[in-house]
């Protein structure tokens, strides 16, 4: 795992109890500490014994700029948190989308309609092709300041959506008011960010996914579970990441549960 800070990262969990289960004996993964600007450098240096990277921020854009290959999805969304090794050179690929389609129809989301995505970053962006994966090509996007979301309306371009982005979170009453009655609603808020959003009058039927898994529940999905939504952890999101990230890295398939069971005991400790 590459990135800018990665300390707290769970990733190298995942990964090991997926090497464990899958019998890979002597495959290994760790943190490294990389800004953009020392990406390049850091792949260029790399030997024929890595399979693969993970690129959490500040990287997921650059990873592009390193890659021989990016998948379509990558493309679209504009950003990358894999890269894969292999005799045709660096492929770079978007596994976040996965992962949020997963998380959601583990939780039983198997069409979007009336959707909401709170913020305009790379998560909102892989938010966009995950509700359009699901069934809605029109979700409703809040952001503070709508000058701002020029990288999310390029992205929609390229994924062929079209989301309605407005300014409702710069003020909190506009917003709770846009959430009530949503169908889906995913925050890719940092922590804290969506706080001011607990007044929110969830109808049950909507399934909430924050993508916070630090300090879980957030206020904010606690007010959601409160309510009777179908609550989601950014924890099963990473969770499924992981998973495919995996199935590129190893060429089988991510074994979920007992990555499952590594997370959960390692959530646990940190409690």
């Amino acid at each position: 795992m590459l990135g800018s800070p990665v300390a707290h990262s769970l990733s190298p969990v995942l990964h090991r109890a997926a090497y464990d289960a899958l019998g890979l004996d002597g495959w290994t993964y760790g943190l490294h500490e990389c800004d953009e600007a020392g990406l390049p450098g850091f792949v260029d240096g790399l030997d024929g014994s890595w399979a693969g990277l993970s690129l959490t921020m500040p990287l997921k854009r650059v990873a592009i700029d390193v890659a021989d290959r990016v998948s379509p999805l990558a493309t679209a969304t504009g950003a990358a948190n894999t890269l894969v090794f292999g005799a045709d050179g660096r492929f770079a690929d978007n596994t976040d989308v996965a992962g949020l389609v997963a998380a959601l129809r583990e939780a039983g989301v198997t069409t979007a309609r009336n959707s909401v995505v709170l913020g305009a970053g790379g998560t909102a962006r892989a938010a966009l092709a995950a509700l359009r994966e699901l069934g809605d090509p029109a979700p409703r996007v809040l952001v503070r300041d709508t000058g701002r979301a020029a990288a999310l309306r390029e992205a929609a371009e390229r994924l062929g959506v079209t989301p309605d982005v407005r300014d409702d979170l710069a003020d909190p009453g506009t917003a709770t008011r846009a959430l009530a009655g949503a169908g889906v609603v995913i925050s890719t808020l940092p922590h804290g960010a969506a706080d001011v959003l607990v007044g929110t009058a969830w109808s049950p039927s909507t399934a909430v996914l924050d993508a916070v898994y630090a300090g879980w529940p957030t206020p904010f999905a606690a007010s959601a579970a409160d309510a009777g939504c179908r609550v989601v952890s950014g924890l099963s999101m990473l969770l499924h990441q992981a998973v495919e990230q995996v199935t590129l890295m190893t060429g089988l398939p991510g074994p979920v549960e007992p990555m499952r069971a590594a997370l959960d005991e390692a959530v646990s400790a940190r409690a």
